[in-house]
């Protein structure tokens, strides 16, 4: 007789088990989360679709990094769960008929959006065969990464320059709203791992170009030699004991080990370029004592401590390096929009406007919002009206049946506003095709 199948898989926990109130606890913790959107999904190329993955990679950990995105899926299905999620920002990648890749880069849930065109890219898995030394993943991506931005803002920029300082100071106000503040005095060391490196590029078409770079942060202890540093257990912990261990059976004292200067010992400088390529002051992480009454009322009253009094200090040096983990990213702003992905369009990078086109745009948009303000009126006025049916056929006592009728027929005359979603796909006056269109 056959045995019977034990479980083993996870069973789901309860409603208002610990899962589901750290997930309702970090969407409300106010820090910025974000979706990696593939729109097309398998029309947009695996290089694309790589792409997405990596950017996703490099978001994390407040972002979506297991997002399964179908080609039935619309941006009006996303914005839909934004809210829930507590998503604070979209960033999607598209690829057009021409073969341009695209990405937008949109604030949840009424915008602006930057429409940008990606001229160069590099796949982590390219970076990685590019470098001597690769870095893994390891516990890099536990913690944001470190936002780093230059030449955002430039001092002689005005109103009537090509790229208005309104322009910088949204897309700075943008950028540094992609990951949490990061404050000096109380952030540890230890918690940034990685950097985010944002360098927008003068061209001489004056357009807004911004190369994105992605870093690791590795850092050593400077004035060791290598075969020194091997031999500390802080530094081998997480490698492999076998293979970071030195083997001193062939030595006849640890000596000719420590002083050989063809590998790197106390008499060879191999690495004296490398460790002083820069450097920092840190804290030492040591173990603090706690104070009993009396040492408490001395610090109180401006005398030193009894372990401080010696004169030691727990700063070290360290030698910083930073190590590419990718992707690699040359952008183009080409537009930017007042809604989320189909607004009035504030800035454009091909297509100038004079004052009296500019005045016909702002009175169409003010004509669409009076006509969308009158719809929604019109359609709540329909509800009410439905309501105050139904309870009159229920006072006059009409069965069930036609209260329910009543009840399905309540939706007849309310329509899906989408004027904010236009999924119509458009051609630019600059010939190429409209990147920026809701369809797949």
């Amino acid at each position: 007789m056959a045995r019977r199948r034990t479980k083993k898989r996870t069973q789901p926990l309860a409603k208002n088990g610990p899962a589901n109130s750290k997930n309702s606890a970090s969407a409300m913790n106010g820090s910025p989360k974000s979706m990696v959107i593939r729109i097309g999904a398998s029309e947009v190329g695996s290089s694309v679709s790589q792409l997405a993955k990596d950017f996703r990679l490099m978001m994390e950990p407040d972002t979506a990094s297991r997002l399964k995105e179908r080609r039935a899926n619309k941006l009006k299905d996303y914005v839909v769960m934004a809210g829930p999620l507590g998503v604070t920002h979209l960033i999607m990648f598209s690829r057009s008929s021409t073969g341009n890749t695209n990405m937008r880069l949109a604030l949840t849930p009424r915008g602006p959006t930057f429409h940008f065109k990606v001229e160069e890219y590099s796949l982590c898995k390219d970076v990685a065969k590019a470098l001597k030394h690769p870095r893994g993943g390891g516990q890099d991506h536990r913690t944001p990464p470190l936002l780093v931005m230059n030449n955002f803002n430039t001092p002689d920029a005005d109103e009537s320059s090509k790229i208005p300082k309104r322009l910088e100071s949204l897309a700075t106000t943008v950028f540094q709203s992609l990951f949490p503040p990061i404050n000096p005095q109380a952030t540890p060391l230890n918690s940034i791992r990685r950097v985010m490196m944002l360098n927008r590029e003068k061209s001489e078409d004056d357009a807004y170009i911004i190369k994105l770079r992605h870093y690791a942060i590795t850092t050593r202890k400077t004035g060791v030699p290598k075969r020194i540093r091997r031999l500390d257990p802080t530094v081998q912990r997480h490698k492999d004991p076998k293979k970071s261990l030195p083997n001193l059976g062939k030595l006849e004292d640890v000596a000719d080990y420590l002083l050989d200067p063809a590998a790197g010992g106390y008499t060879s400088a191999s690495e004296t370029e490398l460790d002083t390529d820069a450097e920092v002051e840190v804290t030492e992480n040591v173990t603090k004592k706690v104070l009993n009454r009396r040492e408490l009322q001395r610090l109180r009253a401006g005398e030193k401590p009894a372990e401080n009094q010696t004169g030691k200090t727990n700063v070290e040096k360290r030698a910083v390096k930073l190590v590419e983990l990718g992707p690699r990213m040359t952008l183009r702003l080409k537009k930017v929009e007042e809604g989320l992905c189909g607004g009035r369009v504030m800035w454009h990078d091909f297509i100038s406007k004079s004052e009296k086109e500019t005045k016909r745009m702002d009175d169409e948009w003010n004509r669409k919002r009076k006509e969308k303000e009158e719809r929604k009126k019109q359609q709540k006025a329909n509800i009410e009206k439905k309501k105050q049916d139904k309870a009159k056929a229920k006072g006059n006592g009409q069965d069930g049946e036609n209260a329910d009728d009543d009840d399905v027929s309540m939706d007849d005359d309310y329509e899906w506003d989408s004027d904010e979603f236009d999924e119509e796909a458009g051609v630019e006056e600059d010939g190429e095709d409209d990147d920026e269109s809701m369809e797949e």
